[in-house]
């Protein structure tokens, strides 16, 4: 017998919807709780190559270490991104070499501006995306195989940009390249962007608190709100201190921080990040609760494409030119790799933004102490897979745990 005014569908939806939510608290919380062990295993390796060869603590070294990371980490966070709803982009080192062709084609072959160059190769990250998208959602594609086509596609355009030389170079005295690669913040910069960060921080741990307390939710209290902060201010302040022996904190760096922390907002904080989740622990529950799943899938390609071409971009600058290596077979192996070894689900529905941060620190952390031990490309590949292995075995058992 049905209560008036209350039908079984809205019920239905009520109770999905109850579920559902409960659900992405769950996910995000395991989120979390599995940085702890990725930043447990960087540290780890930090400790052991650093005892091997001091020279890979060293100031300058970590400096270095940082700016080879910014570009990759960026095109592994847009694969975060595109895991969490449970796809896969194999076209992300593709995506990033044509955007670096279009890049130095605009302004070294047509002579645009530097900036009207860079909206154009993001732009193509922006339409690739899109297809990729209504591939998946309109035709059901499987995105590994329109992405693997779109792999070798891209690659083939790339090419054709290029033009027969293959290789670009990216004038010295660009804004572009000077940012790159010679771009630092100035020491009272970085310590007035760490004062912000901290005091930001707190005053939303507080706000958080209050919020909870008002509502007559539970709260963790101000006292773990306080230990997190401190512990936060320590690491920017032993990180800024350190680094800025050397030459400090490159611009790049930074954006690339600032992109994992607005991504981990839009993910944990907004509809659109609840939607991610949802669609990728559950696409039928997800679209049961309303969820706008077509276009959650296509804005997640969208975003994946867009941060590819925004890493190949900076790699350009970096390299000061653009070639037919650039985006090659190994970015998008690494880029993934990085996703995965930082704790997000190659089945969708778990993951952090940081772990774009904490998986790209990892492998280039490997590469760069491997490279300072004066070993081949081989070894530092073995080492690398057996790292990936493992993060994938593990990602498994906590998968067949939460399922029994």
């Amino acid at each position: 017998m049905s209560v008036p005014g209350r039908t079984p569908g809205a019920a239905l939806e009520r109770t999905t919807t109850g579920a559902l939510s409960g659900t992405v608290v769950q996910q995000l919380r395991g989120a979390h709780l599995g940085m702890l062990p990725i930043v447990g295993a960087l540290l780890l390796i930090w400790v052991v190559l650093g005892a091997i060869n001091p020279a890979f603590l060293s100031a300058e070294n970590l400096v270095n270490l940082t700016l080879q990371s910014a570009p990759t980490g960026i095109i592994a966070l847009g694969v975060v991104i595109v895991l969490l709803v449970g796809q896969i982009d194999l076209s992300v080192g593709s995506v990033s070499g044509l955007a670096a062709a279009v890049l130095a084609v605009g302004t070294v072959g047509l002579g645009w501006p530097v900036g009207l160059a860079i909206v154009a190769a993001l732009s193509v990250g922006v339409v690739v995306g899109i297809g990729y998208g209504l591939l998946s959602t309109r035709l059901g594609l499987a995105s590994f195989v329109f992405t693997l086509a779109g792999l070798l596609v891209l690659a083939g355009v790339q090419l054709r940009v290029l033009g027969p030389k293959g290789s670009i170079n990216l004038p010295f005295e660009s804004w572009l390249v000077r940012t790159v690669q010679q771009g630092f913040l100035a020491p009272a910069v970085a310590w007035g962007l760490v004062a912000a960060v901290v005091v930001g921080y707190a005053a939303l741990r507080v706000a958080d608190h209050v919020r909870r307390v008002r509502a007559g939710l539970p709260s963790p209290g101000l006292g773990r709100a306080a230990v997190r902060t401190g512990l936060l201010a320590a690491v920017l302040v032993a990180t800024v201190a350190y680094l800025g022996t050397a030459r400090g904190i490159g611009y790049t760096v930074v954006l690339f921080v600032a992109l994992v922390v607005v991504v981990d907002v839009l993910l944990r904080r907004t509809r659109w990040g609840r939607s991610v989740r949802a669609v990728g622990g559950n696409r039928r529950s997800a679209l049961l609760a309303g969820v706008a799943v077509r276009r959650t899938v296509v804005s997640c390609f969208v975003a994946c494409s867009t941060f590819a071409a925004l890493g190949g971009v900076l790699a350009a600058g970096r390299l000061a030119a653009a070639n037919q290596g650039t985006g090659g077979a190994d970015t998008y192996l690494t880029a993934i790799a990085a996703a995965v070894i930082g704790g997000t689900s190659l089945f969708g529905g778990r993951g952090s933004a940081w772990s774009a941060l904490l998986g790209v620190l990892v492998i280039q952390s490997i590469a760069n102490g491997l490279t300072l031990l004066n070993l081949d490309t081989a070894t530092r590949y073995i080492v690398t897979g057996a790292v990936l292995l493992l993060a994938i075995v593990v990602d498994m058992l906590i998968r067949g745990r939460r399922e029994i």
